[in-house]
């Protein structure tokens, strides 16, 4: 049993997972990192633990893998560590018209935006709502807002996300717990060279510290919303799309995303 507080931060190599562990060692709390580059995780735990005095520990998943969050989770028990926190933070997007797609690729994307946040945060959930200060941030997107042409797989699976967070947040109401879903627009982090294009590009551009810093401050308030989008703008874009007609919402999109694709 860990005697302080622990979190778990997937996709930390990078990003806004690295800021989102650095933000909570800041706060004494331990972390254990996860991502599929051990060298990245390493040298960030190091820094950490130099930094703030906590103990941060690597655990290396691929969480396209089927059964990637049973394995974390096991490995978790097997080290005698309880989990307090939670940030699925792994995701990835494809660019370009569905039917040419490839489908390894689809299948990997729902695994990891998906299945494995849905997973981690059911299989933690019990030391979860035990803890006293417990929480689950799960990163979303503006494009969980509305459909998306050109990126059709990976709107649907952040609205899933949005959804299913949102469901969670009102389910644990009367507990400690804080879940949050936090929505970025587009930033300029390794998402894009991972995805292969900036056609993601639309909207409001923020910064990964704005990001991280606005779910931060939405924990410390208690999360009373169960969903946040980062960037005035893209809120009210994200605002629009319900009240405009779902035809010309999807006609804006694909000729704003087509014509990013193109560039």
């Amino acid at each position: 049993m860990n005697p302080r507080p622990l979190a778990l931060v997937t996709g930390a190599s990078a990003g806004f997972g690295a800021l989102f562990a650095r933000r909570i060692a800041a706060t004494g709390a331990d972390l254990v990192l996860t991502a599929r580059r051990e060298d990245r995780l390493t040298a960030l735990a190091d820094e950490l633990t130099a930094e703030f005095g906590v103990t941060a520990q690597v655990l290396t998943a691929d969480l396209a893998e089927p059964g990637a969050p049973a394995g974390l989770v096991a490995e978790l028990a097997e080290r005698g560590l309880t989990v307090h926190a939670l940030v699925n933070n792994a995701g990835f997007g494809t660019f370009g018209r569905f039917e040419a797609e490839d489908p390894a690729r689809i299948a990997a994307e729902i695994a990891v935006n998906v299945t494995a946040p849905t997973l981690l945060t059911r299989l933690l959930l019990p030391d979860l709502l035990a803890a006293p200060a417990g929480f689950v941030v799960n990163v979303t997107s503006t494009a969980a807002y509305q459909p998306g042409p050109n990126i059709a797989v990976y709107s649907a699976t952040k609205a899933y996300l949005r959804s299913f967070t949102e469901a969670l947040w009102q389910e644990t109401r009367t507990s400690r717990l804080r879940v949050l879903a936090i929505a970025p627009g587009p930033s300029y982090t390794e998402f894009f060279q991972a995805a292969g294009s900036e056609g993601f590009a639309v909207g409001q551009v923020v910064t990964a510290e704005q990001v991280v810093d606005l779910a931060m401050r939405e924990l410390r308030r208690g999360a009373k919303r169960p969903s946040v989008i980062v960037g005035a703008r893209n809120a009210a874009q994200a605002a629009a799309a319900r009240f405009a007609p779902t035809t010309l919402t999807l006609a804006v999109a694909d000729k704003a995303l087509s014509t990013r694709g193109a560039e």
